[in-house]
């Protein structure tokens, strides 16, 4: 699910650095540059999550978000502020934030707090893909089945969150980052081979056999799933 975000930044450069960051991860970024702009935009581009900074001009990040919440009480907002006082803090939840986070910040946190926040949505987009088709693999992410070939792979949890996360990707590269991240946790050491292994165990599972390999790995980037001959 390539999930939708509409941030509100007015410095250009970091702005621009998030719109990158996301757009990067297969998380298709917009930008305003004032609260009024970014009401104006999120009528033609329903985001799936709002990022929004207080200090921007026209309406400010607060504002915004309490005029958000009149008619839309679910999708989530992450207030992005260099403001760390408690109150802004309180007020911003009070307005119905989900989350917050106080400049300077990194970007891998910013990224997992995102996935964080849509995952307790349970958006209806994210619940309607169910099914993903690559090549003659069917991932069944509802059911949590796999098969190739109309033949059933056996995976482990981890093994099928994996291989869950490269389909995702739609054939643009998962770094070791990404993977330890979403597949196991924020804070897993990514220095081990723990990721090759079950990389290779994919392999053995999902490719073993078969003319055509899935599972790939642009040196430098990361693991991607694509049918390549």
């Amino acid at each position: 699910m390539n999930y939708k975000i509409l941030l509100l930044e007015d410095d250009f450069k970091l702005a621009n650095e998030i719109s990158q960051y996301f757009n990067s991860k297969g998380y298709p970024c917009n930008v305003a540059f004032d609260g009024m702009l970014l009401l104006k935009q999120r009528k033609q581009s329903s985001p799936d999550i709002y990022i929004l900074d207080i200090n921007v001009p026209q309406l400010n990040g607060l504002q915004v978000c309490r005029q958000i919440r009149e008619d839309d009480k679910s999708t989530p907002i992450l207030m992005l502020t260099a403001f760390g006082e408690v109150s802004d803090k309180v007020e911003a939840l009070h307005l119905g934030a989900d989350d917050y986070m106080v400049k300077p910040f990194h970007f891998d946190e910013l990224f997992a707090r995102v996935n964080a926040l849509l995952r307790r949505s349970g958006s209806p987009q994210a619940e309607a893909e169910e099914i993903i088709t690559i090549d003659d693999l069917v991932i069944n992410s509802s059911q949590m089945q796999v098969t190739r070939a109309d033949k059933i792979i056996e995976l482990t949890p981890k093994e099928f969150k994996l291989l869950e996360l490269l389909a995702k990707a739609k054939g643009r590269p998962v770094s070791k980052q990404t993977i330890s991240e979403q597949v196991w946790d924020i804070n897993f050491d990514t220095g081990g081979n723990t990721i090759e292994v079950y990389i290779n165990f994919l392999r053995n599972k999902i490719d073993k056999g078969h003319p055509v390999k899935l599972i790939n790995t642009r040196h430098g980037f990361g693991y991607y799933l694509k049918a390549n001959n």
